[in-house]
Protein backbone atom coordinates (compact mmCIF):
# COMPACT_ATOMS: atom_id res chain seq x y z
CA UNK A 1 0.00 0.00 0.00
CA UNK A 2 1.42 3.42 -1.18
CA UNK A 3 2.04 5.66 1.89
CA UNK A 4 0.19 9.29 2.11
CA UNK A 5 1.19 12.25 1.22
CA UNK A 6 2.92 14.30 4.06
CA UNK A 7 3.67 17.71 4.86
CA UNK A 8 7.69 17.06 4.69
CA UNK A 9 7.04 15.31 1.28
CA UNK A 10 5.80 18.83 0.04
CA UNK A 11 8.39 20.76 1.68
CA UNK A 12 10.98 19.02 -0.28
CA UNK A 13 9.33 19.31 -3.15
CA UNK A 14 9.20 22.90 -2.58
CA UNK A 15 12.51 23.56 -1.56
CA UNK A 16 11.07 25.31 1.85
CA UNK A 17 10.83 24.35 5.32
CA UNK A 18 7.77 22.04 7.00
CA UNK A 19 7.42 24.88 9.35
CA UNK A 20 6.66 27.33 5.77
CA UNK A 21 4.27 24.47 4.37
CA UNK A 22 2.12 24.85 7.55
CA UNK A 23 1.95 28.49 7.35
CA UNK A 24 0.82 28.25 3.97
CA UNK A 25 -2.07 26.70 4.74
CA UNK A 26 -3.19 28.50 7.13
CA UNK A 27 -4.74 31.92 5.55
CA UNK A 28 -3.23 35.18 6.37
CA UNK A 29 0.03 33.70 7.32
CA UNK A 30 3.46 35.45 7.08
CA UNK A 31 4.61 33.80 3.73
CA UNK A 32 4.72 35.69 0.56
CA UNK A 33 1.91 34.90 -1.71
CA UNK A 34 3.91 33.89 -4.84
CA UNK A 35 5.39 31.26 -2.46
CA UNK A 36 2.11 30.51 -0.59
CA UNK A 37 0.35 29.85 -4.46
CA UNK A 38 3.57 27.40 -5.41
CA UNK A 39 3.13 25.71 -2.75
CA UNK A 40 -0.43 25.06 -2.42
CA UNK A 41 -0.11 24.33 -6.47
CA UNK A 42 2.48 21.38 -5.38
CA UNK A 43 0.38 20.13 -2.62
CA UNK A 44 -2.46 19.31 -5.07
CA UNK A 45 -0.08 18.58 -7.62
CA UNK A 46 1.07 15.62 -4.89
CA UNK A 47 -2.71 15.13 -3.63
CA UNK A 48 -2.00 16.54 -0.58
CA UNK A 49 -4.80 17.20 1.96
CA UNK A 50 -3.90 19.68 5.20
CA UNK A 51 -4.28 17.52 8.70
CA UNK A 52 -5.75 20.46 10.70
CA UNK A 53 -5.69 18.22 13.98
CA UNK A 54 -2.07 19.65 15.65
CA UNK A 55 -2.99 23.27 14.99
CA UNK A 56 -6.37 22.65 16.61
CA UNK A 57 -4.93 21.00 19.62
CA UNK A 58 -2.62 24.42 19.98
CA UNK A 59 -5.42 26.72 19.10
CA UNK A 60 -7.85 24.75 21.04
CA UNK A 61 -10.02 25.92 18.24
CA UNK A 62 -12.08 23.12 15.98
CA UNK A 63 -13.30 26.02 13.67
CA UNK A 64 -16.92 24.05 13.11
CA UNK A 65 -20.43 24.75 14.41
CA UNK A 66 -22.52 21.98 15.18
CA UNK A 67 -25.78 21.71 13.90
CA UNK A 68 -28.66 19.93 14.32
CA UNK A 69 -32.22 18.72 12.31
CA UNK A 70 -34.96 16.95 12.35
CA UNK A 71 -34.91 15.84 8.58
CA UNK A 72 -32.36 16.11 5.26
CA UNK A 73 -35.16 16.37 3.12
CA UNK A 74 -37.05 19.53 4.67
CA UNK A 75 -36.09 22.44 2.08
CA UNK A 76 -37.15 24.83 5.16
CA UNK A 77 -34.35 23.47 7.19
CA UNK A 78 -31.97 23.14 4.33
CA UNK A 79 -32.84 26.91 3.37
CA UNK A 80 -31.59 27.61 7.40
CA UNK A 81 -28.50 25.62 7.00
CA UNK A 82 -27.57 27.05 3.80
CA UNK A 83 -27.82 30.44 5.00
CA UNK A 84 -26.50 29.78 8.31
CA UNK A 85 -23.39 28.20 6.51
CA UNK A 86 -23.10 31.81 4.62
CA UNK A 87 -22.59 33.93 7.03
CA UNK A 88 -19.92 31.42 9.15
CA UNK A 89 -17.63 30.71 5.90
CA UNK A 90 -16.93 34.04 5.96
CA UNK A 91 -15.44 33.65 10.12
CA UNK A 92 -13.25 30.32 8.40
CA UNK A 93 -16.25 28.05 10.59
CA UNK A 94 -17.54 25.14 8.97
CA UNK A 95 -21.15 23.46 9.52
CA UNK A 96 -20.95 20.23 11.37
CA UNK A 97 -25.04 18.53 10.38
CA UNK A 98 -26.53 15.78 11.83
CA UNK A 99 -30.23 15.15 12.30
CA UNK A 100 -32.37 13.34 14.72
CA UNK A 101 -35.14 12.13 12.33
CA UNK A 102 -38.01 13.85 14.47
CA UNK A 103 -36.63 12.36 17.74
CA UNK A 104 -35.04 13.53 20.80
CA UNK A 105 -33.35 10.76 22.22
CA UNK A 106 -31.46 10.95 18.91
CA UNK A 107 -30.99 14.05 19.19
CA UNK A 108 -29.06 13.38 22.69
CA UNK A 109 -26.90 10.96 21.30
CA UNK A 110 -26.25 13.32 18.61
CA UNK A 111 -25.05 16.04 20.87
CA UNK A 112 -23.06 14.30 22.85
CA UNK A 113 -20.85 13.29 19.72
CA UNK A 114 -20.49 16.20 18.93
CA UNK A 115 -19.56 17.16 22.21
CA UNK A 116 -16.64 15.16 22.28
CA UNK A 117 -15.09 17.09 18.87
CA UNK A 118 -15.64 20.67 21.03
CA UNK A 119 -16.83 22.58 18.57
CA UNK A 120 -17.27 26.21 18.25
CA UNK A 121 -21.08 26.59 19.10
CA UNK A 122 -24.02 24.31 18.43
CA UNK A 123 -27.24 25.19 17.16
CA UNK A 124 -30.58 23.26 17.99
CA UNK A 125 -34.09 23.30 15.60
CA UNK A 126 -36.59 23.54 18.31
CA UNK A 127 -36.62 24.20 22.29
CA UNK A 128 -37.94 20.44 23.26
CA UNK A 129 -34.79 18.39 24.66
CA UNK A 130 -33.90 15.55 26.65
CA UNK A 131 -33.33 16.18 30.19
CA UNK A 132 -29.75 15.11 29.62
CA UNK A 133 -29.23 16.92 26.43
CA UNK A 134 -29.99 20.07 28.64
CA UNK A 135 -27.44 19.36 30.92
CA UNK A 136 -24.85 18.01 28.26
CA UNK A 137 -25.28 21.46 26.90
CA UNK A 138 -24.71 23.89 30.32
CA UNK A 139 -22.39 21.98 30.81
CA UNK A 140 -20.06 22.53 27.82
CA UNK A 141 -19.81 26.33 28.27
CA UNK A 142 -19.78 27.23 24.41
CA UNK A 143 -22.85 29.20 22.83
CA UNK A 144 -26.28 27.12 21.96
CA UNK A 145 -28.62 28.44 19.66
CA UNK A 146 -32.35 27.15 19.53
CA UNK A 147 -33.75 27.84 16.29
CA UNK A 148 -37.48 27.36 14.75
CA UNK A 149 -39.37 27.63 17.82
CA UNK A 150 -39.43 30.28 21.57
CA UNK A 151 -38.55 27.86 24.14
CA UNK A 152 -40.50 29.39 27.91
CA UNK A 153 -36.83 27.92 29.66
CA UNK A 154 -34.26 28.49 26.55
CA UNK A 155 -30.61 26.73 27.32
CA UNK A 156 -29.21 29.67 25.85
CA UNK A 157 -29.70 32.18 22.37
CA UNK A 158 -33.16 31.27 20.70
CA UNK A 159 -33.90 32.32 17.20
CA UNK A 160 -37.30 31.94 16.44
CA UNK A 161 -41.30 32.11 16.40
CA UNK A 162 -44.31 30.71 18.12
CA UNK A 163 -45.65 27.84 16.26
CA UNK A 164 -48.73 27.73 18.07
CA UNK A 165 -49.25 31.51 17.25
CA UNK A 166 -49.10 30.95 13.27
CA UNK A 167 -52.10 28.89 13.83
CA UNK A 168 -54.24 31.25 15.19
CA UNK A 169 -53.55 33.58 12.60
CA UNK A 170 -54.47 30.48 10.04
CA UNK A 171 -57.72 30.03 11.91
CA UNK A 172 -58.46 33.64 12.14
CA UNK A 173 -58.74 33.97 8.64
CA UNK A 174 -60.55 30.87 7.82
CA UNK A 175 -63.30 32.35 10.18
CA UNK A 176 -63.32 35.68 8.17
CA UNK A 177 -64.08 33.70 5.11
CA UNK A 178 -67.20 32.39 6.77
CA UNK A 179 -65.91 29.16 7.60
CA UNK A 180 -66.61 27.11 10.99
CA UNK A 181 -66.19 23.69 10.29
CA UNK A 182 -62.15 23.19 10.37
CA UNK A 183 -60.05 20.37 10.37
CA UNK A 184 -56.51 19.67 11.42
CA UNK A 185 -54.62 17.07 9.48
CA UNK A 186 -50.61 16.74 11.20
CA UNK A 187 -48.83 13.76 13.23
CA UNK A 188 -50.10 10.44 15.18
CA UNK A 189 -47.17 11.35 17.71
CA UNK A 190 -45.87 14.47 19.29
CA UNK A 191 -41.83 13.64 17.38
CA UNK A 192 -42.45 16.72 15.33
CA UNK A 193 -42.43 18.80 18.85
CA UNK A 194 -43.24 22.27 16.19
CA UNK A 195 -45.95 19.96 14.49
CA UNK A 196 -46.94 19.24 17.97
CA UNK A 197 -47.48 22.80 18.80
CA UNK A 198 -49.31 23.36 15.94
CA UNK A 199 -52.06 21.29 16.63
CA UNK A 200 -52.04 22.96 20.19
CA UNK A 201 -52.12 26.33 18.57
CA UNK A 202 -55.26 24.87 16.83
CA UNK A 203 -57.13 23.99 19.20
CA UNK A 204 -56.56 26.81 21.29
CA UNK A 205 -57.80 29.11 18.39
CA UNK A 206 -60.97 26.95 17.79
CA UNK A 207 -61.67 27.33 21.53
CA UNK A 208 -61.47 31.35 21.15
CA UNK A 209 -63.76 31.31 18.36
CA UNK A 210 -66.33 28.76 20.18
CA UNK A 211 -65.87 26.32 17.76
CA UNK A 212 -65.21 22.93 17.88
CA UNK A 213 -61.30 21.55 18.00
CA UNK A 214 -62.65 17.62 17.34
CA UNK A 215 -61.72 17.01 13.79
CA UNK A 216 -58.10 15.82 14.44
CA UNK A 217 -56.62 13.52 11.63
CA UNK A 218 -53.71 11.66 12.91
CA UNK A 219 -51.21 11.02 8.93
CA UNK A 220 -48.92 9.18 10.55
CA UNK A 221 -45.23 9.43 12.11
CA UNK A 222 -43.80 13.04 11.13
CA UNK A 223 -42.95 14.48 9.00
CA UNK A 224 -46.00 13.68 7.17
CA UNK A 225 -45.53 13.13 3.52
CA UNK A 226 -47.98 14.13 0.32
CA UNK A 227 -49.18 10.52 0.43
CA UNK A 228 -50.27 10.35 3.93
CA UNK A 229 -51.80 14.07 3.64
CA UNK A 230 -54.08 12.76 0.65
CA UNK A 231 -55.22 9.98 3.23
CA UNK A 232 -55.65 11.72 5.66
CA UNK A 233 -57.60 14.02 3.27
CA UNK A 234 -59.65 10.86 2.41
CA UNK A 235 -60.10 9.71 5.76
CA UNK A 236 -61.11 13.76 6.72
CA UNK A 237 -64.05 13.47 3.64
CA UNK A 238 -65.19 10.13 4.84
CA UNK A 239 -65.50 11.28 8.41
CA UNK A 240 -66.75 14.06 8.76
CA UNK A 241 -67.79 15.44 4.95
CA UNK A 242 -69.58 18.25 6.09
CA UNK A 243 -65.65 20.16 6.47
CA UNK A 244 -65.26 23.47 4.95
CA UNK A 245 -61.87 24.31 5.73
CA UNK A 246 -58.68 22.15 7.00
CA UNK A 247 -54.88 23.48 8.25
CA UNK A 248 -51.82 20.84 7.33
CA UNK A 249 -49.12 20.83 9.41
CA UNK A 250 -46.86 21.33 6.24
CA UNK A 251 -47.46 22.45 2.69
CA UNK A 252 -46.37 18.57 1.30
CA UNK A 253 -49.26 17.59 3.28
CA UNK A 254 -51.64 20.34 2.37
CA UNK A 255 -50.88 19.45 -1.44
CA UNK A 256 -51.44 15.54 -0.75
CA UNK A 257 -54.84 16.56 0.72
CA UNK A 258 -55.11 19.37 -2.66
CA UNK A 259 -54.76 16.17 -4.52
CA UNK A 260 -57.18 13.90 -2.95
CA UNK A 261 -59.93 16.48 -3.16
CA UNK A 262 -59.85 16.97 -7.32
CA UNK A 263 -59.42 12.89 -7.43
CA UNK A 264 -62.99 13.17 -5.35
CA UNK A 265 -64.04 16.29 -7.76
CA UNK A 266 -64.01 18.29 -4.20
CA UNK A 267 -63.90 22.12 -5.02
CA UNK A 268 -61.25 24.26 -3.49
CA UNK A 269 -61.85 26.19 -2.53
CA UNK A 270 -65.74 26.40 -3.16
CA UNK A 271 -66.21 23.17 -1.46
CA UNK A 272 -63.50 23.13 1.39
CA UNK A 273 -60.72 25.30 1.87
CA UNK A 274 -57.09 24.01 2.46
CA UNK A 275 -53.91 25.85 4.37
CA UNK A 276 -50.54 24.50 5.04
CA UNK A 277 -47.01 25.74 6.90
CA UNK A 278 -43.61 25.91 4.88
CA UNK A 279 -44.49 28.24 1.89
CA UNK A 280 -42.84 25.44 -0.44
CA UNK A 281 -41.91 26.43 -4.17
CA UNK A 282 -44.84 23.84 -4.60
CA UNK A 283 -47.31 25.91 -2.54
CA UNK A 284 -46.83 28.98 -5.38
CA UNK A 285 -46.94 26.62 -8.68
CA UNK A 286 -49.79 24.16 -7.46
CA UNK A 287 -53.63 24.76 -9.13
CA UNK A 288 -55.17 26.63 -6.90
CA UNK A 289 -52.21 27.76 -4.97
CA UNK A 290 -51.78 27.01 -1.11
CA UNK A 291 -52.25 29.41 1.11
CA UNK A 292 -49.35 29.13 3.88
CA UNK A 293 -47.19 30.72 6.44
CA UNK A 294 -43.68 31.83 5.17
CA UNK A 295 -41.49 30.83 8.21
CA UNK A 296 -38.94 32.79 7.10
CA UNK A 297 -35.80 30.05 7.19
CA UNK A 298 -33.34 31.75 5.29
CA UNK A 299 -33.66 34.39 8.27
CA UNK A 300 -33.74 32.09 10.83
CA UNK A 301 -29.78 31.05 10.06
CA UNK A 302 -28.28 34.22 8.73
CA UNK A 303 -29.81 35.68 12.83
CA UNK A 304 -28.25 32.58 14.11
CA UNK A 305 -25.35 32.84 12.52
CA UNK A 306 -24.68 36.02 13.26
CA UNK A 307 -25.07 35.31 17.10
CA UNK A 308 -22.54 32.71 17.01
CA UNK A 309 -19.48 35.09 14.87
CA UNK A 310 -20.01 37.67 17.30
CA UNK A 311 -20.12 35.67 20.29
CA UNK A 312 -17.06 34.03 19.25
CA UNK A 313 -15.25 36.89 17.81
CA UNK A 314 -15.95 38.42 21.22
CA UNK A 315 -18.04 41.74 19.64
CA UNK A 316 -21.16 41.03 21.36
CA UNK A 317 -22.54 41.71 24.78
CA UNK A 318 -22.13 38.59 27.36
CA UNK A 319 -23.18 40.19 29.80
CA UNK A 320 -27.14 41.47 29.23
CA UNK A 321 -27.83 37.83 28.67
CA UNK A 322 -29.20 35.32 26.21
CA UNK A 323 -30.03 36.86 22.82
CA UNK A 324 -33.55 35.89 21.98
CA UNK A 325 -34.59 37.22 18.31
CA UNK A 326 -38.01 36.46 17.70
CA UNK A 327 -39.02 36.06 13.56
CA UNK A 328 -42.53 37.13 12.51
CA UNK A 329 -44.18 34.29 10.10
CA UNK A 330 -45.92 35.84 7.55
CA UNK A 331 -49.64 34.55 6.19
CA UNK A 332 -49.87 33.88 2.79
CA UNK A 333 -53.50 33.86 1.78
CA UNK A 334 -53.58 32.64 -1.69
CA UNK A 335 -56.30 30.49 -3.67
CA UNK A 336 -57.21 27.77 -1.47
CA UNK A 337 -58.94 29.93 1.06
CA UNK A 338 -59.99 32.79 -1.33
Amino acid sequence: MQRPVTMKDVAEKAGVSVMTVSRAFKKHASVGEKTRKRILQIADDLGYVFDSTAATFKSQRTGFVAVTIPSINNANFADTVGALSEVLKNSDLQVLLGYSNYDIREEERIVEQFLKRRPEAIVLTGGRHTTRTRQLLERAKIPVIETWDLPEDPIGHVVGFSNSATMHDLVGHLVKTGRKRIAFIGGDTDGDTRGADRRRGFIDAMNRHNLSKDRLIGAGEPPISMREGADAMSLLLKDYPDTDAVICVSDLSAFGALTECMRKDVRVPEDIAIAGFGAYDISSVCVPTLTTVDPHPVEIGQKAGEIIVSLLRGTGDNDSGPIRLEIGPQLSIRQSSS
